[in-house]
Parts: structure tokens; sequence; C-alpha cells
């Protein structure tokens, strides 16, 4: 597996309402996009800085994994997102080389992405994100 480029990191937040005015302000750009993924229990936000995004996750149900994360860790950075030129092989590839996965097919992701993550137990407590590259 060999990872074209960082395609997203993943911030967790309470509130994009609060926080994009923050991030706005941050990164010297306005937020390009909102989507809510229903079927993740999320709304995100993207920025772009440089060829890499910024996607901020508010959390639309107190039983998402981001609500949990908050809850957990309180907000910050959630999750780093590498595009794959192939994502079935590399999650194949990853797990015959042992690596836990969380999700063992791609699912449908914000922006149209197709999405897998792996779990932190087998990437140094760091949740990464593989995904369909644009």
């Amino acid at each position: 597996m060999t990872p074209t480029h960082i395609e997203h990191i993943g911030i967790a937040v309470k509130s994009l309402q609060e926080s994009l005015p923050l991030f706005e302000r941050l990164l010297g750009a306005p937020c390009y996009a909102t989507e809510e993924v229903a079927d993740q229990k999320v709304k995100t936000a993207f920025f772009k800085v440089g060829q890499t995004k910024i996607e901020l996750l508010e959390p639309t149900s107190s039983e998402s994994s981001i609500a949990k994360f908050i809850e957990k860790r309180g907000e910050g950075i959630h999750h780093l997102a590498f595009a794959v030129p192939d994502l079935p092989a590399s999650l194949a590839e990853l797990r015959n080389a042992g690596t836990q996965l969380i999700d063992a097919q791609p699912r449908a992701g914000a922006e149209g992405l197709q999405i897998a993550f792996l779990h932190p137990k087998s990437t140094n407590s760091v949740l990464i994100e593989l995904c369909t590259g644009h």
C-alpha cells in the first residue's frame, strides 16, 4: 500500500457554527463545503490548505463515534486520512499483514469518497482513514 497524499485531517468539534469562524480566521480561507453524512451521524465542513483538506466533524447524535470521541477526549484531531489508488486492495494487503481493520470493506464517506478506517490498536493509537483520492 502506497498512499498518494494526505487527503484530509479530521478534527472533532462540538459545533460547526462555533468552530467555522475560528478556522476561517486561522486558515485565512472560507469553508468551501458542508455536508451531512447521515449513516455516520456527523455534519462535516471542509477547508483547503495547499493540497490538504481540513475536515471539521460535528456529531448529529450522542451515539455517533464523534460524540463518543469528544466525550472521552474532548475536541481535537480525530483522524488522518490518506488517499490510496485502490482501496479494496490496500485493505486486503493490510489485513494480510496483520493490521486490525475497523472497516473490512469500503463504505461511503463525505464528498463522495469511499472510505475505510484502520483500528488505532494497529497504528500506534492514531485513527487512520484510507480513502479513494480525487
